[in-house]
């Protein structure tokens, strides 16, 4: 009898053990097939080099193909609407840009970030006052002090309208009592060649959008935004340490349709902290000169919340 009984217990344990791996095994039975990665910009341009990198180097520990589509349109909208929208089984995801929080404040749009489950930061880059190396203003204050005694002289451009660099310019003119012309453009490059040809006054884009001409010697950067300097920059001050609290910075981030399960979140956010450690990411993110800033999802999701509050706050404030 006690030896019926020893069996029964081992037979016991082993289908147990059994059950609790077959049970481990269902959790992790994610990616069954091909991930599809939307990009809401053209390929090309700095989010899709950012997307491709970022899914060919999580592959191999996700153990399938991540293939990046470009859903271009509206500012964003076509591509952020696609990832909000989907199926919350991890098999559409996106790599999300700051305008998901920046489009509902000007117009209707289909999507909402709470719509979206975060799942890693992977960039964010402040804006900055970048001017010609050769005028007038060399600190942020002298820039500020002629703007209010010439209101509305001083030209600026770094992107379209109600763009990032347009909205940072917006939060800088209302916290400094200033006011400026905005020429919108189709982007920082156009931008830059404006500001080098004298065509325009300075630029908002961001430290790294600049650096190569002020490397050059051609252009000078008078200060950025954010709570702490550029790292590339380290001697550039804030507009922060000047009084001036502007938090305007761009970011990207993967994001998936709000329901999909956490097991499949945090399997997908393993794989991609990995892709942004890996030094193919670090290398395509120093040549097309963006910064590197990580959150996890529950971070992630916090800055965005509190993004879009301040964003609608300068959006309502200006009436875009």
């Amino acid at each position: 009898m006690k030896k019926i009984l020893v069996v029964l217990l081992i037979l016991t344990f082993s289908l147990t053990l059994f059950a609790e791996g077959q049970a481990e095994k269902g959790k992790i039975n994610y990616p069954t097939k091909p991930i599809h990665m939307v990009v809401p910009w053209a390929a090309g341009g700095g989010t899709d080099a950012v997307a491709r990198v970022l899914a060919k180097e999580a592959e191999p520990f996700l153990g399938t193909t991540i293939v990046v589509e470009n859903r271009t349109g509206g500012g964003g909208a076509v591509g952020h609407s696609a990832v909000s929208s989907a199926k919350p089984d991890g098999y559409l995801i996106g790599l999300t840009t700051v305008e998901l929080i920046i489009q509902p404040h000007i117009q209707d749009v289909p999507y909402s970030h709470e719509e979206m489950e975060p799942i890693i930061q992977v960039n964010s880059d402040p804006a900055s006052v970048t001017v010609r190396a050769d005028a007038p203003w060399n600190t942020l204050e002298e820039f500020l002090e002629y703007a209010r005694q010439h209101p509305g002289e001083l030209q600026c451009s770094g992107t379209g309208y109600a763009g990032i660099w347009h909205i940072a310019l917006l939060d800088l003119s209302q916290k400094s009592g200033t006011e400026f012309t905005f020429i919108p453009s189709t982007g920082a490059a156009p931008a830059i060649t404006e500001l080098l040809g004298g065509h325009i006054d300075f630029t908002t884009a961001s430290p790294p959008e600049v650096a190569a001409q002020v490397e050059a010697g051609q252009l000078k950067i008078l200060a950025v935004s954010g709570s702490e300097r550029h790292p590339n920059f380290p001697d550039v001050p804030t507009m922060a340490e000047q009084g001036y609290d502007v938090q305007t910075p761009v970011w990207r981030g993967v994001q998936a349709p709000k329901g999909t399960p956490q097991e499949i979140i945090d399997i997908l956010h393993d794989a991609f902290k990995k892709s942004f450690e890996s030094e193919a990411f670090k290398k395509t993110m120093n040549n097309v000169g963006l910064g590197m800033v990580y959150r996890n999802g529950e971070g992630f999701k916090k800055m965005i919340a509190e993004s879009y509050d301040s964003f609608g706050e300068i959006v309502s404030a200006f009436d875009l």
